[in-house]
Protein backbone atom coordinates (compact mmCIF):
# COMPACT_ATOMS: atom_id res chain seq x y z
CA UNK A 1 0.00 0.00 0.00
CA UNK A 2 1.21 3.53 -0.69
CA UNK A 3 1.87 5.81 2.27
CA UNK A 4 -0.09 9.00 1.69
CA UNK A 5 -0.42 12.31 3.47
CA UNK A 6 -3.88 13.88 3.68
CA UNK A 7 -3.81 17.65 3.44
CA UNK A 8 -6.43 20.36 3.14
CA UNK A 9 -6.23 23.62 1.29
CA UNK A 10 -4.02 25.07 4.05
CA UNK A 11 -1.58 22.12 3.64
CA UNK A 12 -2.10 21.02 7.24
CA UNK A 13 -1.65 17.29 7.71
CA UNK A 14 -4.53 15.64 9.59
CA UNK A 15 -2.79 12.32 10.31
CA UNK A 16 -2.41 11.84 14.08
CA UNK A 17 1.26 12.13 14.95
CA UNK A 18 1.09 9.40 17.61
CA UNK A 19 0.34 6.78 14.97
CA UNK A 20 3.63 7.36 13.12
CA UNK A 21 7.18 6.81 14.33
CA UNK A 22 8.65 9.92 12.76
CA UNK A 23 8.35 13.67 12.71
CA UNK A 24 7.05 16.51 10.61
CA UNK A 25 9.69 18.41 8.65
CA UNK A 26 7.26 20.91 7.12
CA UNK A 27 3.47 21.00 6.59
CA UNK A 28 2.31 18.20 4.38
CA UNK A 29 5.51 16.07 4.64
CA UNK A 30 6.18 13.05 6.82
CA UNK A 31 9.74 11.79 7.25
CA UNK A 32 9.94 8.23 8.50
CA UNK A 33 12.34 7.23 11.24
CA UNK A 34 11.62 3.52 11.40
CA UNK A 35 8.85 0.92 11.24
CA UNK A 36 5.39 2.39 11.49
CA UNK A 37 1.81 1.16 11.67
CA UNK A 38 -1.24 3.11 10.56
CA UNK A 39 -4.70 2.02 11.74
CA UNK A 40 -6.85 3.30 8.91
CA UNK A 41 -10.09 2.85 10.78
CA UNK A 42 -8.87 5.01 13.66
CA UNK A 43 -7.44 7.64 11.36
CA UNK A 44 -10.64 8.02 9.38
CA UNK A 45 -12.94 7.90 12.38
CA UNK A 46 -10.99 10.50 14.34
CA UNK A 47 -10.94 13.10 11.57
CA UNK A 48 -13.70 15.69 11.85
CA UNK A 49 -14.46 18.04 8.97
CA UNK A 50 -16.56 21.19 9.21
CA UNK A 51 -16.55 21.76 5.47
CA UNK A 52 -16.06 19.88 2.23
CA UNK A 53 -13.61 16.94 2.59
CA UNK A 54 -10.16 17.87 1.32
CA UNK A 55 -8.80 16.54 -1.92
CA UNK A 56 -6.63 13.47 -1.53
CA UNK A 57 -3.02 14.18 -2.39
CA UNK A 58 -0.59 11.27 -2.29
CA UNK A 59 2.99 12.26 -1.68
CA UNK A 60 5.62 9.61 -2.47
CA UNK A 61 7.59 8.47 0.56
CA UNK A 62 10.69 6.33 0.96
CA UNK A 63 8.81 3.19 1.96
CA UNK A 64 6.23 1.43 -0.24
CA UNK A 65 4.09 -1.31 1.24
CA UNK A 66 2.17 -3.98 -0.66
CA UNK A 67 -1.14 -5.40 0.51
CA UNK A 68 -3.10 -8.37 -0.73
CA UNK A 69 -6.50 -6.75 -0.53
CA UNK A 70 -7.76 -3.41 -1.74
CA UNK A 71 -8.01 -0.69 0.88
CA UNK A 72 -10.98 1.67 0.35
CA UNK A 73 -10.50 5.42 0.38
CA UNK A 74 -13.62 7.14 1.78
CA UNK A 75 -12.66 10.62 0.52
CA UNK A 76 -12.01 10.11 -3.17
CA UNK A 77 -13.86 6.79 -3.49
CA UNK A 78 -10.76 5.27 -5.07
CA UNK A 79 -8.82 2.22 -3.96
CA UNK A 80 -5.20 1.35 -3.61
CA UNK A 81 -4.38 -1.45 -6.07
CA UNK A 82 -2.24 -4.46 -5.38
CA UNK A 83 1.44 -3.98 -6.17
CA UNK A 84 2.45 -6.04 -9.22
CA UNK A 85 6.02 -7.02 -10.05
CA UNK A 86 6.09 -5.27 -13.41
CA UNK A 87 4.21 -2.16 -12.23
CA UNK A 88 6.28 0.18 -10.14
CA UNK A 89 6.28 3.75 -11.36
CA UNK A 90 4.07 6.42 -9.79
CA UNK A 91 3.59 10.08 -10.30
CA UNK A 92 3.99 12.26 -7.27
CA UNK A 93 0.27 12.99 -6.91
CA UNK A 94 -1.13 9.75 -8.35
CA UNK A 95 -2.79 6.89 -6.55
CA UNK A 96 -2.58 4.21 -9.23
CA UNK A 97 0.65 2.56 -10.40
CA UNK A 98 1.98 2.90 -13.95
CA UNK A 99 3.60 -0.03 -15.81
CA UNK A 100 7.26 0.18 -16.75
CA UNK A 101 8.21 0.24 -20.42
CA UNK A 102 9.35 -3.00 -22.09
CA UNK A 103 13.05 -2.18 -21.71
CA UNK A 104 12.88 -1.19 -18.03
CA UNK A 105 12.22 -3.05 -14.79
CA UNK A 106 11.08 -1.91 -11.31
CA UNK A 107 13.62 -1.71 -8.51
CA UNK A 108 13.20 -3.54 -5.21
CA UNK A 109 11.30 -0.63 -3.67
CA UNK A 110 9.08 -0.49 -6.76
CA UNK A 111 9.20 3.28 -6.78
CA UNK A 112 11.03 3.73 -10.09
CA UNK A 113 11.84 1.89 -13.32
CA UNK A 114 15.42 0.90 -14.04
CA UNK A 115 16.90 -0.14 -17.41
CA UNK A 116 16.97 -3.90 -17.95
CA UNK A 117 20.32 -5.67 -18.16
CA UNK A 118 21.20 -6.76 -21.70
CA UNK A 119 22.64 -10.27 -21.91
CA UNK A 120 24.41 -12.03 -24.78
CA UNK A 121 27.64 -13.97 -25.26
CA UNK A 122 29.98 -10.99 -25.46
CA UNK A 123 33.69 -10.87 -26.27
CA UNK A 124 34.12 -8.65 -23.21
CA UNK A 125 33.04 -11.37 -20.78
CA UNK A 126 35.29 -14.14 -19.52
CA UNK A 127 33.24 -16.91 -21.11
CA UNK A 128 33.01 -15.09 -24.44
CA UNK A 129 36.64 -14.19 -24.97
CA UNK A 130 37.80 -17.55 -23.59
CA UNK A 131 35.76 -19.39 -26.22
CA UNK A 132 36.92 -16.92 -28.88
CA UNK A 133 40.57 -17.45 -27.94
CA UNK A 134 40.14 -21.23 -28.02
CA UNK A 135 38.44 -21.01 -31.41
CA UNK A 136 41.21 -18.90 -32.94
CA UNK A 137 43.95 -21.08 -31.48
CA UNK A 138 42.18 -24.26 -32.58
CA UNK A 139 41.77 -22.96 -36.13
CA UNK A 140 45.56 -22.73 -36.43
CA UNK A 141 46.05 -26.44 -35.70
CA UNK A 142 44.57 -27.71 -39.02
CA UNK A 143 46.74 -25.18 -40.87
CA UNK A 144 49.86 -26.43 -39.08
CA UNK A 145 48.94 -30.04 -39.88
CA UNK A 146 48.27 -29.04 -43.48
CA UNK A 147 51.75 -27.53 -43.66
CA UNK A 148 53.24 -30.75 -42.28
CA UNK A 149 51.36 -32.84 -44.83
CA UNK A 150 52.48 -30.62 -47.70
CA UNK A 151 56.06 -30.78 -46.46
CA UNK A 152 55.97 -34.60 -46.26
CA UNK A 153 53.48 -35.27 -49.06
CA UNK A 154 55.82 -37.78 -50.76
CA UNK A 155 56.04 -40.01 -47.69
CA UNK A 156 54.01 -43.25 -47.45
CA UNK A 157 51.94 -42.16 -44.45
CA UNK A 158 50.55 -39.21 -46.42
CA UNK A 159 50.17 -40.97 -49.76
CA UNK A 160 48.46 -44.03 -48.30
CA UNK A 161 45.48 -42.04 -47.04
CA UNK A 162 44.51 -40.01 -50.11
CA UNK A 163 46.28 -36.74 -49.34
CA UNK A 164 43.91 -34.71 -51.53
CA UNK A 165 40.99 -35.70 -49.28
CA UNK A 166 43.13 -35.02 -46.24
CA UNK A 167 43.83 -31.50 -47.49
CA UNK A 168 40.13 -30.84 -48.05
CA UNK A 169 39.25 -32.26 -44.64
CA UNK A 170 41.84 -30.05 -42.94
CA UNK A 171 40.50 -26.96 -44.68
CA UNK A 172 36.95 -27.85 -43.63
CA UNK A 173 38.14 -28.31 -40.03
CA UNK A 174 39.77 -24.89 -40.20
CA UNK A 175 36.39 -23.44 -41.19
CA UNK A 176 34.62 -25.47 -38.49
CA UNK A 177 36.73 -23.87 -35.78
CA UNK A 178 36.25 -20.41 -37.26
CA UNK A 179 32.47 -20.71 -37.66
CA UNK A 180 32.16 -20.90 -33.87
CA UNK A 181 33.17 -17.21 -33.78
CA UNK A 182 29.86 -16.38 -35.46
CA UNK A 183 28.06 -17.35 -32.25
CA UNK A 184 30.04 -14.89 -30.10
CA UNK A 185 29.29 -11.18 -29.98
CA UNK A 186 26.12 -9.16 -30.46
CA UNK A 187 23.70 -11.25 -32.56
CA UNK A 188 22.85 -8.93 -35.43
CA UNK A 189 20.37 -9.98 -38.10
CA UNK A 190 23.05 -10.86 -40.66
CA UNK A 191 24.89 -12.98 -38.12
CA UNK A 192 21.68 -14.76 -37.12
CA UNK A 193 20.96 -15.67 -40.74
CA UNK A 194 24.44 -16.87 -41.63
CA UNK A 195 25.87 -18.54 -38.53
CA UNK A 196 23.69 -21.66 -38.39
CA UNK A 197 23.72 -22.09 -42.16
CA UNK A 198 27.51 -21.74 -42.30
CA UNK A 199 27.87 -24.18 -39.42
CA UNK A 200 25.60 -26.74 -41.08
CA UNK A 201 27.27 -26.64 -44.49
CA UNK A 202 30.85 -26.57 -43.18
CA UNK A 203 30.24 -29.52 -40.87
CA UNK A 204 28.46 -31.38 -43.66
CA UNK A 205 31.61 -30.89 -45.78
CA UNK A 206 33.78 -32.12 -42.92
CA UNK A 207 31.80 -35.29 -42.19
CA UNK A 208 31.37 -35.96 -45.92
CA UNK A 209 35.16 -35.94 -46.28
CA UNK A 210 35.42 -38.42 -43.42
CA UNK A 211 32.79 -40.63 -45.05
CA UNK A 212 34.58 -40.41 -48.40
CA UNK A 213 37.89 -41.38 -46.77
CA UNK A 214 36.21 -44.37 -45.13
CA UNK A 215 34.65 -45.52 -48.39
CA UNK A 216 38.02 -45.05 -50.10
CA UNK A 217 39.69 -47.35 -47.56
CA UNK A 218 37.12 -50.09 -48.16
CA UNK A 219 37.29 -49.77 -51.96
CA UNK A 220 41.10 -49.64 -51.99
CA UNK A 221 41.42 -52.85 -49.99
CA UNK A 222 38.85 -54.81 -51.96
CA UNK A 223 40.29 -53.57 -55.27
CA UNK A 224 43.56 -55.40 -54.53
CA UNK A 225 41.85 -58.77 -54.84
CA UNK A 226 42.41 -60.57 -58.17
CA UNK A 227 39.68 -59.88 -60.72
CA UNK A 228 38.00 -57.24 -58.57
CA UNK A 229 35.68 -54.87 -60.40
CA UNK A 230 36.31 -52.15 -57.85
CA UNK A 231 39.60 -51.10 -59.40
CA UNK A 232 37.86 -48.62 -61.67
CA UNK A 233 36.35 -46.96 -58.57
CA UNK A 234 39.65 -46.35 -56.80
CA UNK A 235 40.20 -42.85 -58.18
CA UNK A 236 39.40 -39.57 -56.48
CA UNK A 237 36.27 -39.10 -58.59
CA UNK A 238 34.24 -41.42 -56.38
CA UNK A 239 35.34 -39.58 -53.26
CA UNK A 240 34.42 -36.20 -54.65
CA UNK A 241 31.07 -37.50 -55.89
CA UNK A 242 30.27 -38.71 -52.37
CA UNK A 243 31.26 -35.34 -50.90
CA UNK A 244 29.27 -33.37 -53.48
CA UNK A 245 26.14 -35.46 -53.01
CA UNK A 246 26.23 -35.28 -49.20
CA UNK A 247 26.88 -31.54 -49.08
CA UNK A 248 24.22 -30.86 -51.71
CA UNK A 249 21.51 -32.37 -49.50
CA UNK A 250 22.53 -30.09 -46.63
CA UNK A 251 22.52 -27.08 -48.97
CA UNK A 252 18.94 -27.87 -50.02
CA UNK A 253 17.85 -28.03 -46.38
CA UNK A 254 19.52 -24.69 -45.59
CA UNK A 255 18.08 -22.98 -48.68
CA UNK A 256 14.53 -24.02 -47.80
CA UNK A 257 15.20 -22.91 -44.23
CA UNK A 258 16.25 -19.43 -45.33
CA UNK A 259 13.39 -19.06 -47.80
CA UNK A 260 10.45 -20.14 -45.66
CA UNK A 261 11.50 -19.43 -42.06
CA UNK A 262 14.89 -17.78 -41.75
CA UNK A 263 16.50 -17.11 -38.35
CA UNK A 264 15.99 -13.61 -37.00
CA UNK A 265 17.15 -11.25 -34.27
CA UNK A 266 15.11 -11.48 -31.05
CA UNK A 267 14.88 -9.61 -27.74
CA UNK A 268 13.62 -11.95 -25.00
CA UNK A 269 12.24 -10.20 -21.89
CA UNK A 270 10.26 -13.14 -20.50
CA UNK A 271 12.90 -15.76 -19.69
CA UNK A 272 14.72 -13.90 -16.90
CA UNK A 273 13.14 -11.08 -14.84
CA UNK A 274 14.87 -7.76 -15.34
CA UNK A 275 17.06 -9.07 -18.20
CA UNK A 276 16.82 -8.58 -21.96
CA UNK A 277 18.31 -11.69 -23.60
CA UNK A 278 19.52 -10.77 -27.07
CA UNK A 279 19.62 -13.94 -29.14
CA UNK A 280 18.91 -15.41 -32.52
CA UNK A 281 15.59 -17.14 -32.96
CA UNK A 282 16.13 -20.11 -35.25
CA UNK A 283 12.90 -19.38 -37.09
CA UNK A 284 12.01 -22.97 -37.88
CA UNK A 285 12.98 -25.44 -35.14
CA UNK A 286 12.21 -28.25 -37.58
CA UNK A 287 14.81 -27.00 -40.07
CA UNK A 288 17.37 -26.53 -37.31
CA UNK A 289 16.96 -30.05 -35.95
CA UNK A 290 16.87 -31.49 -39.47
CA UNK A 291 20.24 -29.88 -40.09
CA UNK A 292 21.69 -31.39 -36.92
CA UNK A 293 19.98 -34.70 -37.61
CA UNK A 294 21.53 -34.89 -41.06
CA UNK A 295 24.98 -34.31 -39.57
CA UNK A 296 24.26 -37.08 -37.11
CA UNK A 297 23.18 -39.37 -39.96
CA UNK A 298 26.42 -38.74 -41.87
CA UNK A 299 28.47 -39.35 -38.74
CA UNK A 300 26.57 -42.56 -37.99
CA UNK A 301 27.10 -43.94 -41.51
CA UNK A 302 30.79 -43.03 -41.32
CA UNK A 303 31.07 -44.75 -37.96
CA UNK A 304 29.41 -47.95 -39.20
CA UNK A 305 31.51 -48.18 -42.36
CA UNK A 306 34.72 -47.40 -40.48
CA UNK A 307 33.88 -49.92 -37.77
CA UNK A 308 33.40 -52.66 -40.36
CA UNK A 309 36.68 -51.72 -42.07
CA UNK A 310 38.80 -51.27 -38.96
CA UNK A 311 40.45 -54.73 -39.23
CA UNK A 312 41.59 -54.40 -42.82
CA UNK A 313 45.30 -55.37 -43.04
CA UNK A 314 46.85 -52.04 -43.89
CA UNK A 315 49.74 -50.43 -42.10
CA UNK A 316 48.21 -46.98 -42.46
CA UNK A 317 44.58 -48.02 -42.30
CA UNK A 318 42.83 -45.04 -40.71
CA UNK A 319 39.44 -46.75 -40.39
CA UNK A 320 40.00 -47.41 -36.70
CA UNK A 321 40.91 -43.75 -36.15
CA UNK A 322 37.79 -42.67 -38.03
CA UNK A 323 35.76 -45.02 -35.83
CA UNK A 324 36.96 -43.30 -32.67
CA UNK A 325 36.56 -39.83 -34.16
CA UNK A 326 32.96 -40.44 -35.21
CA UNK A 327 32.18 -42.07 -31.86
CA UNK A 328 33.49 -38.97 -30.08
CA UNK A 329 31.65 -36.73 -32.53
CA UNK A 330 28.32 -38.47 -31.92
CA UNK A 331 28.86 -38.49 -28.15
CA UNK A 332 29.40 -34.74 -28.11
CA UNK A 333 26.27 -33.93 -30.08
CA UNK A 334 24.07 -36.44 -28.26
CA UNK A 335 25.15 -34.79 -25.00
CA UNK A 336 24.54 -31.38 -26.55
CA UNK A 337 20.81 -31.95 -27.12
CA UNK A 338 19.64 -32.05 -23.45
CA UNK A 339 22.13 -29.35 -22.47
CA UNK A 340 20.91 -27.10 -25.29
CA UNK A 341 17.26 -27.59 -24.35
CA UNK A 342 17.86 -26.90 -20.64
CA UNK A 343 20.24 -23.92 -20.94
CA UNK A 344 18.96 -20.35 -21.06
CA UNK A 345 20.32 -17.09 -22.36
CA UNK A 346 23.93 -16.85 -23.44
CA UNK A 347 24.66 -20.30 -22.00
CA UNK A 348 22.60 -21.84 -24.80
CA UNK A 349 24.95 -20.26 -27.33
CA UNK A 350 27.99 -21.21 -25.25
CA UNK A 351 26.87 -24.84 -25.25
CA UNK A 352 26.67 -24.88 -29.06
CA UNK A 353 30.11 -23.26 -29.38
CA UNK A 354 31.52 -25.84 -26.99
CA UNK A 355 29.95 -28.66 -29.01
CA UNK A 356 31.39 -27.27 -32.26
CA UNK A 357 34.89 -27.01 -30.79
CA UNK A 358 34.75 -30.42 -29.08
CA UNK A 359 33.50 -32.32 -32.12
CA UNK A 360 36.06 -30.61 -34.37
CA UNK A 361 38.85 -31.50 -31.98
CA UNK A 362 37.61 -35.10 -31.96
CA UNK A 363 38.24 -35.33 -35.71
CA UNK A 364 41.61 -33.58 -35.52
CA UNK A 365 42.82 -35.58 -32.54
CA UNK A 366 41.72 -39.01 -33.69
CA UNK A 367 42.57 -38.82 -37.40
CA UNK A 368 45.50 -36.43 -37.83
CA UNK A 369 47.44 -36.37 -34.57
CA UNK A 370 48.59 -40.04 -34.91
CA UNK A 371 49.83 -39.33 -38.45
CA UNK A 372 51.72 -36.23 -37.34
CA UNK A 373 53.28 -38.23 -34.52
CA UNK A 374 54.57 -40.83 -36.98
CA UNK A 375 55.84 -38.20 -39.42
CA UNK A 376 57.64 -36.09 -36.81
CA UNK A 377 58.71 -38.53 -34.09
CA UNK A 378 58.67 -42.02 -35.64
CA UNK A 379 60.17 -41.57 -39.12
CA UNK A 380 61.27 -45.22 -39.16
CA UNK A 381 57.58 -46.21 -39.42
CA UNK A 382 57.06 -43.81 -42.32
CA UNK A 383 58.72 -46.04 -44.93
CA UNK A 384 57.76 -48.40 -47.74
CA UNK A 385 59.54 -51.29 -46.02
CA UNK A 386 57.34 -50.95 -42.95
CA UNK A 387 54.26 -50.75 -45.18
CA UNK A 388 55.22 -53.93 -47.06
CA UNK A 389 56.02 -55.86 -43.89
CA UNK A 390 52.68 -54.99 -42.34
CA UNK A 391 50.69 -55.86 -45.46
CA UNK A 392 52.53 -59.19 -45.78
CA UNK A 393 51.82 -60.01 -42.15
Amino acid sequence: MKACALSDSNTNCHLPEETITGYMSRPGDIIMGGTFLIHLDRVYSNIQFTSKPPELQCQMMEIIMCVLEKVPDPFSRRSFQNCITDIASWDADAVECHPCSWDTWPNLQQDRCLPRITEFLSYEELLGYSLAAISIFSSLIPLVILGIFIRFQNTPVVKANNYSLSYLLLLSLFLCFLCSLGFIGYPQLEKCILRQVAFGMVFALCISCVLAKTITVVIAFNATKPGSRLRKWTGVKVSYCVITFCVFIQIIDCVFWLIFSAPFHELDINTQPGVIIVNCNEGSPTAFWCMLGYLGLLATVSFIVAFLARRLPDSFNEAKFITFSMLAFLSVWVSFIPAYLSARGMYTVAMEVFAILSSSWAVVGCIFVPKCFIILFRPNMNSRENLRVTRTA
